[in-house]
């Protein structure tokens, strides 16, 4: 998994190490493909995904051409639905209803359900081993805090991973932030590193 909406938010250090590293074969869970040059982007054009699950990738020519000559398996999930099945399986549910995709593609082979004369699809959770995550702010205890709109995926992504890496603008000793502006605790973080 890894933060970011359009590449706001998105831990562009790790990125580049991944980058560097050149690992393949991996399953990206975000929301979008990033742009060429810029946030997750640099890995799809790098060939380093096998999957990706996003609810777009518009932005990045290079995924919607592997996407067409069938290099990468990308399945697209509408974004509501998409932020609600990591923050399912970071919160252990086994699912959730959405009455979103009924009569469309996305309906294709999930279990649909009829509550009070109303249709929902069954989505279920999403679970990574790892989610790169950015923060404008952490303490060498892991509690973040976000600016603006890079709040986006990332918190429910750091609940969500079995391992949290967070690229973090600014660390501060622990009893520098205050407590009531925490956005992440940093239970769920396990490794932090200074970013730009």
């Amino acid at each position: 998994m890894v933060g970011g909406f359009m590449t706001n938010g998105t831990p562009e250090k790790l990125i580049d190490a991944l980058v560097e590293k050149g690992v393949k074969g991996l399953t990206l869970i975000c929301n979008d493909a990033g742009f060429p040059d810029k946030g997750v982007g640099k890995m799809v054009a790098n060939k380093q995904f096998s999957t990706i699950i996003a609810s777009h990738i518009g932005l990045n020519r290079e995924a919607g051409r592997q996407m067409t000559e069938g290099e990468t398996v990308i399945d697209l999930v509408p974004q509501g639905t998409l932020a609600e099945r990591i923050r399912s399986g970071g919160f252990g549910l086994g699912g959730f209803l959405t009455p979103t995709g009924i009569g469309t593609e996305v309906a294709k082979g999930k279990e649909a359900i009829t509550i009070d004369g109303k249709d929902y699809l069954l989505e279920k959770p999403l679970k990574a081993d790892v989610a790169l995550i950015f923060a404008n702010k952490a303490d060498k205890n892991g509690n973040l805090q976000y600016a603006g709109s890079e709040n986006n995926f990332n918190h429910v992504m750091a609940a969500n991973a079995k391992t949290t890496i967070v690229e973090a603008r600014e660390i501060v000793d622990v009893g520098q932030m205050d407590p009531n502006f925490v956005h992440t605790p940093g239970i769920f973080v396990n490794y932090l590193v200074k970013g730009a």
